[in-house]
C-alpha cells in the first residue's frame, strides 16, 4: 500500500455520499488562496488580479493532471510525479456526459492481497470527501472504485484548443506521461524483402509496421536508424542461379526482370523437388558464390541490382524511406569470424553430418540446438544475423534494436539473442523482436502470390473509376496521386485495426471496403475539415470565445482530444498501432456528429470562429495520428471526391432502432451533401 493512503482507512466510519460534489467555478479557500496551489513542484503557477487567483495554462493541456495530482499529493502524502500516471482521461460515452479525468483507487492499493484489501468503493468515497473543487476542477464524484474529476468547461476549452494549435505536430508528445524519457539511439530493421523476388503483399506488413514504429520513436525524440536488411544471400540464390541457367532468357530479364525471375524461381523449385541433380547444382552454385566465383557473383549482382531498382519504386509509392540498405551478403565474410569466435569459446559443436551447431540448452536438447554452418562450410541465416548485430553495435552503439518480421521467426530471434548473450555480448538484452501475423495464401514457391504492385495499381484504378463517375474529378490537380493515397490509407487501416500478431487471409473485398471504419473515412474526414478552413479563411482563427463551445458535441471532442497523449503512450509501450487507429476513427465520428449540428455557415462571427477553432484542432490531431501510421493526409478542394466511394444515402440507414450509429461514413457523407 502506498504511503499516506492508510490515513483514509482511519475515517470515522460515517456513511459517505457517492454523489457528485459540485462547487462554483472559481471556488477559493477562505484565505483567498485557490485550492491546489503550487505544491511539491507541480508545474503550474498563479497570477493575482482583482478577481482573485486564476489558473494559468502549463506547457501542456494535460497540466490538468498535474493540478489534480497536486491535491492528491497533499491528501495522500505522495509526490505528484508518483500519481500522474494513475490519473487518466475518461473515454467519452454516447449515453451520458462523463467526467474528464479519473483516479483508480485500486492502483493505490496494488500491493495489497485481495483477501485483505479494504472496500475500494468506500476508499474512493473517503478520498473524494477530502478533496475540494477549485479554479481547475469544478466537480468531484466517485464511480466504481474511482474518483472522478470534471474540469472547468471554459478552461478546458481554451487550454486544449490553444495547446493543440501551439504544439502542432508535437501535441500529445510533450505530455508529462513522457517526462524524463531519455533520448535513445534506436535501430529498426524492417521490410527486408528477398532479392530477385517481386514485392508481394506479405512484405507489406513488415514495411508498414516497421515504418510506424520508426515514425513513433522519432516523434518521441529518439535518434532512429531505419535499416532494410535485404535477403540477398543464401541457398535461394543457388536455386535461382541454376534456374536461370536452365530456364532463363536474357531478353525477358531485361524487359520484365522480376516477373521473369519469379517464374524461373517457381519452375526450378518444382524441378529440384523431382530431380536431385538440379538440387545438387543449386547447392554447388551457392558454394561458388561463397567462394567468390566471379561468374556466379556477376549473375548474383545483376539480380540484386534489378531487384533494388524495383523496391525503390515501391517504397516511393508507399512513402517509406530507409537510412541504410544492407543485406546478408554484407556479412558473408564476417560470419566466418563469428564461427571462429564461437569455436574459440567452446560453443561450436560438429555433428555426424558435418554441420556445426550451438547447443543453447547445455544438455543436448534437440529443440535448443541452432545450426550455424552447413557441412560444406557455408554460412546460414542465423550466422549472418549474429554478424550483422555485432557490426551494428560497433557502428551505431544502439540503446535498442528492433527487428520487425513475421511470427514464424520468433524462435530464430530467440536463439540469435541467446547466442549473443553466451558469446559475452551483454547488450543482447537491448535487442527486441516485434512479430506479426502472416498474410496467408502467398507462398512464393507455389506461385500463389498477390504482388503488392498489382494491388497498388488495382486500388488506384478502382478509386479513379469511382472518382470519374462524377464531374468534380477535374478539380484535382493530380487525381492519380489522390486515388493512390486513399488506397494506401485503406490498406494501412485494415491492417492496423487488429492485433499485429493476428493472421489474415488477403482479400480484394477487404482491401476495397469503403464502408464503416476505414482509411477512406479518415482521409475523407481530414479533407473535409481542411476544406472548411479554406472556405472560411483564417480570419476567424485569430481568437475565439470559449463560451461558444459548450455544446455536448464540442465537449465530447475536447474530452477526446485530452486522451491523445495516453493513446500515444500506450502505443509507445506495446508498439501496437491499433490504439491510434481506434482513437482516430472515434475522433472522425465525433467530427461527423459535430459538423451536423455545429454549423459554421450563417452562424454569428463569434460562434463561427469558435467552431472553426474546434474543427481545426480536430484536423490537426487527425493529421498527426495519420502521419504516425504512415498515411499522408489529403487536402482536397472537392468534398465529393471521396464521397464517390458510396452513393449518398438517407440518415435512417445509418442508425439501428435504438439509435446506435451503424455506418458513420454514410452519415457523414449525407450530412455534408446538405451542409455549406
Amino acid at each position: 500500500m502506498h504511503s499516506g493512503f492508510p490515513a483514509l482507512l482511519r475515517g470515522s466510519g460515517a456513511e459517505v455520499s457517492s454523489g457528485p460534489r459540485c462547487c462554483l467555478i472559481g471556488w477559493q479557500h477562505p484565505s483567498g488562496r485557490a485550492s491546489g496551489a503550487r505544491r511539491r513542484g507541480v508545474q503550474r503557477r498563479e497570477e493575482r488580479s482583482s478577481g482573485g487567483t486564476r489558473f494559468v495554462e502549463s506547457d501542456m493541456a494535460c497540466g490538468f493532471r498535474r493540478s489534480i495530482a497536486s491535491q492528491l499529493s497533499r491528501v495522500l502524502d505522495l509526490p505528484p510525479e508518483n500519481l500522474i500516471k494513475s490519473i487518466s482521461a475518461v473515454p467519452i460515452s454516447r449515453k451520458e456526459e462523463v467526467a474528464d479525468f479519473q483516479l483508480s483507487v485500486d492502483s493505490l492499493l496494488e500491493n495489497n492481497n485481495d483477501h485483505s484489501r479494504p472496500d475500494i468503493q468506500i476508499q474512493a468515497m473517503r478520498l473524494a470527501e477530502k478533496l475540494k473543487c477549485d479554479t481547475v476542477v469544478s466537480e468531484i464524484s466517485t464511480g466504481q472504485g474511482t474518483v472522478n474529476f470534471k474540469i472547468n468547461r471554459e478552461l478546458l476549452t481554451k487550454t486544449v484548443l490553444q495547446q493543440v494549435i501551439e504544439d502542432g505536430s508535437k501535441y500529445g508528445l510533450k505530455s508529462e506521461l513522457f517526462s524524463g524519457l531519455p533520448q535513445k539511439r534506436i535501430v529498426v530493421e524492417f521490410s527486408s524483402p528477398n532479392v530477385a523476388k517481386k514485392f508481394h503483399v506479405g512484405h507489406l506488413r513488415s514495411t508498414i509496421i516497421g515504418n510506424f514504429i520508426a515514425n513513433l520513436k522519432e516523434a518521441l525524440g529518439h535518434q532512429v536508424t531505419r535499416i532494410n536488411y535485404l535477403g540477398d544471400w543464401g541457398m535461394q540464390f543457388g536455386l535461382l542461379g541454376t534456374g536461370f541457367q536452365l530456364f532463363g532468357y536474357e531478353e525477358k530479364l531485361q524487359s520484365s526482370p522480376l516477373q521473369h525471375l519469379f517464374e524461373v524461381y517457381v519452375q526450378v523449385n518444382k524441378e529440384a523437388a523431382d530431380d536431385k541433380n538440379v538440387a545438387k547444382s543449386a547447392h554447388e552454385f551457392f558454394q561458388r558464390l561463397e567462394l567468390g566465383d566471379m561468374q556466379a557473383l556477376a549473375l548474383w549482382q545483376k539480380f540484386r541490382d534489378l531487384s533494388i531498382d524495383e523496391y525503390m519504386r515501391i517504397y516511393q509509392r508507399l512513402g517509406v524511406h530507409f537510412d541504410e540498405y544492407s543485406g546478408e551478403s554484407f556479412y558473408r565474410e564476417k560470419s566466418q569470424e563469428v564461427l571462429k569466435l564461437l569455436d574459440s569459446k567452446g560453443l561450436l559443436q560438429k555433428t555426424l553430418k558435418g554441420t556445426a551447431v550451438v547447443d543453447l540448452s547445455g544438455n543436448g536438447d534437440p529443440s535448443s540446438v541452432c545450426t550455424v554452418m552447413r557441412s560444406d562450410g557455408t554460412s546460414l541465416y542465423a550466422t549472418r544475423d549474429l554478424a550483422a548485430a555485432i557490426d551494428r553495435m560497433e557502428k551505431y552503439n544502439f540503446d535498442k534494436m528492433i527487428y520487425v518480421t513475421d511470427k514464424g521467426q520468433k524462435k530464430h530471434f530467440q536463439q540469435v539473442f541467446q547466442m549473443l548473450q553466451i558469446m559475452g555480448y551483454d547488450w543482447a538484452e537491448r535487442c527486441q523482436h516485434v512479430p506479426f501475423g502472416v498474410v496467408q495464401g502467398m507462398k512464393t514457391r507455389r506461385g500463389d502470390v498477390t504482388f503488392l504492385e498489382d494491388v497498388l495499381n488495382e486500388i488506384r484504378l478502382r478509386m479513379l473509376q469511382n472518382m470519374a463517375s462524377i464531374k468534380t474529378t477535374k478539380e484535382l490537380e493530380n487525381p492519380e496521386e489522390t486515388a493512390e493515397q486513399v488506397g494506401l490509407a485503406a490498406l494501412i487501416i485494415q491492417d492496423f485495426r487488429g492485433f499485429l500478431l493476428s493472421d489474415y487471409q488477403f482479400s480484394w473485398d477487404r482491401v476495397f471496403q469503403s464502408r464503416g471504419d476505414t482509411g477512406v473515412f479518415l482521409q475523407y474526414t481530414h479533407a473535409r475539415l481542411h476544406s472548411l478552413e479554406e472556405t472560411f479563411g483564417c480570419g476567424y482563427l485569430n481568437d475565439f470565445n470559449t463560451a461558444c463551445l459548450q455544446e455536448p458535441q464540442s465537449v465530447s471532442i475536447l474530452q477526446h482530444l485530452l486522451r491523445f497523449d495516453e493513446v500515444l503512450y500506450r502505443s509507445s509501450q506495446d508498439l501496437q498501432p491499433r490504439h491510434i487507429v481506434s482513437y482516430l476513427l472515434t475522433l472522425s465520428h465525433l467530427a461527423a456528429v459535430a459538423h451536423r449540428t455545429l454549423h459554421v455557415r450563417n452562424s454569428p462571427p463569434e460562434v463561427a470562429g469558435a467552431r472553426l477553432h474546434l474543427f481545426r484542432a480536430v484536423r490537426s490531431v487527425l493529421a498527426n495520428g495519420m502521419k504516425l501510421l504512415g498515411i499522408t493526409p489529403l487536402h482536397l478542394t472537392s468534398r465529393r471526391q471521396l464521397m464517390s466511394q458510396q452513393s449518398p444515402i438517407d440518415t435512417s440507414e445509418c442508425f439501428s432502432p435504438k439509435g446506435k450509429c451503424l455506418n458513420s461514413l454514410k452519415l457523414f457523407q449525407n450530412i455534408l451533401l446538405k451542409e455549406n
